[in-house]
């Protein structure tokens, strides 16, 4: 299956039928076509075309034009530090990048010039040597940083596109006629279940910018907009991350208001969703439904739909095979082709192999055969916002700090992250405080502090570092299990009043 059912699917819908709706402008299937021909003849010679750019019409034709040409898409997510976007950037040899942050990157000097416009967007371009890709990758998805330099992970159009029929034929039978773009297109899981699967099922996609819909960053949100955005576009399906469900979930409760009486589906990803914000939201009339997904796996492993639901992540979707190893959930796929510039991944000469990823997630199948999660492996922390933070970045930048002697970070389903700090002897508090706010100046917003505790040192003694003064992550997180709630309740409390 290659990315050319995309565009089948496009030539089969009618010259005038509006295919995407950004603010300014309305794209026809016909125009639509012409536009993405017109950008991929001027992508011929192009490896690799990073995109850095809000949501819009013109980040999706930019994405379709490069599987038109060949070339390779690295979507650059708007969240991204600039350490983050350099790396990205150097790691896949980027030579053409659309953005509407030229400033951006000029700062990084990386030897982009600029050389024109196309659709609100600067063309930039430089001359440098490729790296290794995969055979046969279409994307370049870089996470959204569970460490300070997120690795690329390669995939190819065919499994990208087989997750998007997937989520077709699960859906089939609902009436989505038009689909709300609500998360960043960088995302892969809105790249292809908001813009691969509504093109697959002739719907139309809604693109307004993100701020028109409520975010502030990736650390705040409007649930008010998101409202006013789902009426406006008339929307039958939207895909939301736990900590957006939440807020609208709460906006609407507080107003007493419903949810748009269109809206045939709301799929929910990216992290851990309580039972009990499902049931409140669908309370409040948001037909939400639970899935599951990695960017290795394609974005969508399994999920939930209206008459197979439970309180789990769903059935995986039929173009993949789910095993259990060990409590480890495994899944083969075509998708991931391996990783930027790691030979040992990626396979010269084969496009799009059968490989099985270990994701890392515990898990076990029901009786009904819906996927259960149980927790992750190893430390890595999903915060309700979708994010994957490794807390040993955040805490390599907060012992950057003089003041700070030893730090542990939490957070994990939590829409910000907390810390247990030691402070270096003579330091006060005030001290201590100034310390956390330059080490988040330097942390991309997502996975900055929102409140912290001052804690006894660590050791030995109290059973809380090893021999050679490493913390006890466990033991130190139990031990403060109270007080970090307690932070949690204040500042959601806080919250509510303001």
């Amino acid at each position: 299956m290659s990315a050319g059912i995309l565009f089948a699917a496009l030539a089969e819908r009618a010259p005038d039928e509006v295919v995407l709706q950004g603010v300014t402008k309305t794209w026809c299937a016909a125009e639509l076509r012409l536009e993405i021909e017109d950008l991929a003849g001027r992508l011929a010679g192009t490896r690799v075309l990073a995109v850095l750019a809000d949501n819009g019409p013109a980040w999706a034709i930019a994405d379709l034009a490069a599987l038109r040409a060949g070339a390779v898409h690295l979507p650059l997510p708007g969240f991204f530090s600039q350490p983050q976007l350099a790396h990205a950037l150097e790691q896949s040899a980027a030579d053409t990048l659309l953005t509407d942050q030229p400033a951006r990157i000029a700062e990084l000097d990386l030897g982009f010039v600029s050389s024109g416009e196309w659709n609100g967007l600067t063309w930039m371009q430089r001359s440098l040597s490729a790296v290794f890709l995969p055979a046969g990758t279409a994307k370049i998805s870089f996470t959204s940083g569970s460490t300070g330099a997120p690795r690329g992970v390669c995939l190819s159009a065919a499994g990208l596109m087989a997750t998007a029929r997937a989520l077709v034929n699960r859906l089939a039978d609902l009436p989505i006629c038009t689909h709300l773009a609500v998360l960043p297109l960088s995302l892969l899981l809105e790249n292809c279940a908001g813009i691969y699967a509504p093109l697959l099922r002739a719907a139309r996609i809604c693109l307004p910018d993100l701020s028109s819909l409520g975010w502030h960053g990736m650390a705040a949100f409007t649930p008010a907009a998101l409202q006013r955005a789902v009426c406006a576009a008339a929307a039958d399906s939207l895909i939301l991350v736990p900590e957006l469900l939440k807020a609208w979930t709460i906006f609407l409760a507080t107003t007493q208001q419903r949810a748009p009486s269109g809206l045939s589906y709301v799929a929910v990803g990216g992290a851990r969703v309580s039972p009990d914000l499902l049931f409140q939201a669908r309370e409040w009339g948001l037909p939400v439904y639970e899935g599951y997904g990695l960017t290795e796996c394609g974005s969508v492993v399994s999920l939930n739909r209206p008459g197979d639901d439970g309180i789990n992540v769903g059935r995986p979707l039929d173009h993949l095979a789910v095993r259990i190893d060990d409590g480890e959930i495994r899944v083969e796929g075509r998708g991931f082709l391996g990783y930027v510039g790691d030979r040992s991944t990626g396979q010269a000469g084969i496009i799009a192999p059968v490989r099985e990823f270990a994701t890392g997630d515990l898990g076990r199948f029901g009786a009904d055969g819906h996927l259960h999660l149980s927790g992750r492996r190893k430390n890595v922390l999903i915060t309700s916002w979708g994010r994957n933070i490794a807390p040993e970045w955040v805490e390599s930048i907060l012992l950057a700090q003089p003041a700070i002697a030893q730090a542990v970070v939490t957070g994990d389903g939590k829409p910000w992250l907390s810390a247990v700090l030691v402070a270096s002897p003579g330091v006060d508090r005030a001290s201590l405080e100034a310390a956390v706010q330059r080490a988040n100046n330097a942390l991309p917003d997502y996975t900055r502090i929102g409140r912290w505790l001052a804690a006894a040192p660590f050791s030995t003694t109290n059973g809380l570092a090893t021999g050679n003064g490493r913390p006890i992550r466990s033991a130190i997180l139990s031990h403060h299990a109270a007080e970090l709630a307690a932070l949690y309740r204040e500042r959601e409390a806080a919250d509510v009043v303001s």
